[in-house]
């Protein structure tokens, strides 16, 4: 099971990928990154990413469905799993990271729109994300 800096070493053999960072969305700390930034400043990268992971997750429009199709109340855990932001030149993957204590930690890969796989990616940080170790 790979720790932060392993995990985004993985991510960095993605085609395309050209940053990557670990985040806790509640505070918009990353608590590693890796490559490039796309505004220069990781940090800065990592609090604007959390606003809109936070965003995702905190909707109730993206709330899990009951049995019976009815909106239920919200688990510990986000019912989200990732979200996808297309720009001209780029991707922006954020996927979140299932963990024992409080889940507001995602991966975020950031990939040249030519040359990355987007559903290759996708699938790939689902895997790390399921295998990822916070100490």
């Amino acid at each position: 099971m790979p720790g932060i800096d392993e995990c985004l070493l993985e991510v960095m053999r993605l085609p395309g990928a050209r940053g990557a960072s670990v985040v806790d969305w509640t505070s918009g700390l990353a608590l590693g990154t890796i490559g490039d930034s796309p505004n220069g400043d990781h940090e800065a990268t990592a609090a604007e990413t959390a606003e809109v992971a936070r965003m995702t997750a905190e909707q109730p429009a993206f709330a899990r469905l009951g049995a019976e199709g009815e909106r239920t109340a919200e688990p510990p855990s986000t019912p989200v799993e990732d979200v996808i932001v297309t720009t001209h030149d780029g991707y922006h993957m954020l996927r979140f990271v299932e963990t024992a204590f409080d889940s507001s930690v995602f991966l975020h890969l950031w990939m040249d729109r030519s040359a990355g796989n987007l559903a290759l990616a996708r699938r790939r940080l689902g895997e790390l994300a399921e295998r990822l170790v916070l100490a």
